[in-house]
């Protein structure tokens, strides 16, 4: 029996290294699995809408290559080749559990992936396909980040889901400090007065610009994903 959601479509914004597991590189294959099949589950429960947009953290991150002396412009396209690694990791998975999947890449690559278009995507979504949104906005000096805004103010989402490492948004780095504070919730000017390391700048305009709500949530805890699909008050939410 379907569960009713709070959202009828989302974007759902998986870190690199959400991926990597309990390692600092590469892609756990036990963390995908897991999120595949929790993906699964939504999809067959909620009958949510479900668009992906995933990271490259952990096999290679631009603005790193940058700081070392290698061009920005290749070492941000090397990154958006990371995400559609990740990409085709993630669609294999998702469609061993039964959902039907594309990957869409903003760099056309004919052979592994159709190249993004808007209206194909939505299309896809509609028919209740996963997306998965590959090599950020084909552009470099542009985050993940901010192609999760872009691409949920494309498709008209309901919200950004940003399932991260940590269970939310501190006032510090949890991990250094055991006295960081988690916030309930928080606003976009929250963001960008205080500086939290929530998602670029970009990306924050963008998405208090065009009104989209944002939840910020751990994905080791199996079962988040859905929860916050279905509204239950857990991470950190900014609107």
């Amino acid at each position: 029996m379907a569960e009713n959601p709070v959202y009828s479509r989302v974007i759902l914004k998986i870190s690199g290294e959400a991926l990597a597991g309990q390692n600092r590189f590469g892609i756990d294959p036990v963390m995908v699995q897991n999120i595949a099949e929790e993906i699964n589950d939504v999809i067959s429960e909620t009958k949510v809408e479900l668009a992906i947009v995933v990271g490259g953290g952990n096999i290679f991150r631009g603005i790193a290559g940058s700081a070392k002396g290698m061009d920005r412009g290749t070492a941000d396209y090397m990154g958006m080749l990371a995400t559609v690694i990740n990409s085709m990791a993630l669609q294999d998975a998702i469609e061993k559990t039964g959902i039907e999947t594309r990957v869409q890449s903003a760099i056309e690559m004919r052979q592994i992936a159709e190249p993004y278009i808007r209206r194909r995507a939505i299309r896809h979504l509609e028919k209740g396909r996963v997306v998965i949104f590959a090599a950020g906005t084909g552009n470099p000096f542009f985050s993940t980040d901010t192609t999760a805004a872009l691409r949920a103010a494309e498709i008209s989402a309901d919200a950004i889901l940003m399932a991260k490492n940590v269970d939310g948004v501190y006032d510090s780095d949890p991990v250094v400090n055991s006295e960081a504070v988690k916030h309930e919730t928080l606003t976009y000017k929250d963001i960008l007065n205080k500086s939290l390391r929530v998602m670029d700048f970009t990306a924050v305009s963008l998405c208090m610009d065009n009104k989209i709500p944002l939840i910020v949530f751990g994905v080791k805890e199996q079962g988040n994903i859905k929860k916050v699909i279905l509204g239950k008050k857990i991470g950190t939410s900014v609107s």
